[in-house]
């Protein structure tokens, strides 16, 4: 028997990042017989997400915001599960929908799957192989709690059909901040963002720093930090500083060059038009990876592995780590022009979003 109602979805988003993927979705969505409903954990806060930021990106304002805040891993879990128990006892949606790797994403699989709630889980199969990061461990989580996997390269596929998983739940859909990417790209050049750093387009590095085996040992952040300074003397860098890392460096008493240039974190519009118009990235970021490889900006990723190798293998990243020299010789060879341009990979196309909507709408009329 066919369902002849309305849906109720509850998606679930505790950082920035989770924005940019969910909001394809729930736009595909609308047109829909679908009653959506958007949590906000407060895992992370963010100055620029107010209602400013939700105007200017057409993201939908959350209906529902927590205030979770910052913690401890298992606290931090406890607290949205905590939460989110009595928001899916209160809303009783048919299906939870989570993006991304953050706590907040396997809290709420948790709590679904507690609940005997379906769940589709947005960026499946995504592996670094390496669980001290505690987003691997969150990732494998969701995708084995998940009844819907959405994969956004085929990389995902195999780590998922590795692993076990049903292969009718897991659906190679594109990538959800390509979709994202491509929407508001045009708005975030027209604002020339980087006059207001004193920048010309192709004639700066930008560089993103926060993940704990870069930032939390201080010789490995010295070190780091005196590899980008000599850097900066070849190609002044922009460094949008995240305030965790920034307390670190002030711990560090490191002096930085003017050419190493601090600034705070930017909006996501700036963000994304600093990073189109660079002439190189340095992050160890996973989203800016795939970012730069959508844009076709040469990117060294700052880790020794990647969840997401499609970026190496067709778009425009390499791993250099945290070697001196392999970030050395990165830089040269990118001024010196003798870089790969990037081939989009397949389905990156700005329609993930439609494609993850097309099948939950088939499922809900497929279900009795």
């Amino acid at each position: 028997m066919k369902t002849s109602t309305p849906i109720k979805t509850l998606s679930i988003v505790g950082a920035r990042p989770n924005f940019m993927k969910i909001a394809p979705v729930m736009d595909a969505l609308a047109t829909h017989a679908v009653d959506q409903l958007l949590v906000h954990t407060g895992q992370h806060y963010d100055a620029n997400m107010s209602k400013v930021f939700f105007d200017e990106l057409g993201l939908p304002k959350p209906d529902l915001y927590l205030g979770v805040g910052s913690a401890s891993h298992a606290r931090q879990t406890a607290a949205v599960m905590t939460a989110l128990e009595d928001v899916f006892n209160e809303h009783r949606p048919d299906l939870v929908l989570v993006a991304g790797d953050v706590n907040s994403t396997m809290a709420a699989a948790l709590v679904a799957a507690k609940a005997s709630i379906p769940l589709a889980h947005i960026e499946a199969g995504l592996r670094s192989f390496d669980r001290t990061m505690p987003e691997e461990v969150n990732r494998v989580v969701v995708d084995h709690l998940s009844d819907f996997l959405f994969v956004t390269e085929e990389s995902g596929h195999r780590n998922l059909i590795h692993e076990g998983l049903a292969e009718d739940r897991i659906h190679l859909v594109g990538n959800c901040m390509v979709d994202s990417l491509k929407r508001h790209l045009d708005r975030a050049l027209e604002a020339s963002p980087w006059e207001a750093f004193d920048l010309a387009p192709e004639t700066f590095a930008l560089l993103t720093l926060h993940r704990p085996s870069n930032v939390d040992d201080p010789a490995a952040l010295r070190q780091m930090l005196d590899t980008l300074s000599e850097v900066s003397q070849q190609l002044p860098i922009l460094f949008p500083v995240h305030p965790r890392t920034r307390s670190r460096i002030a711990d560090s008493g490191i002096e930085l060059p003017a050419s190493l240039q601090l600034c705070g974190p930017q909006p996501y519009l700036t963000f994304l038009g600093l990073m189109a118009k660079a002439r190189l990235v340095l992050t160890d970021s996973g989203g800016i990876q795939e970012e730069t490889t959508a844009l076709d900006v040469p990117c060294l990723t700052l880790r020794w592995n990647t969840e997401r190798p499609v970026t190496v293998d067709q778009g425009s990243n390499r791993l250099v780590g945290t070697d001196p020299q392999a970030i050395h010789q990165g830089c040269r060879a990118i001024l010196a022009g003798d870089w790969p341009r990037a081939r989009q990979p397949p389905l990156w196309d700005g329609k993930a979003g439609q494609r993850i909507a097309a099948t939950i709408m088939q499922w809900v009329e497929t279900r009795e």
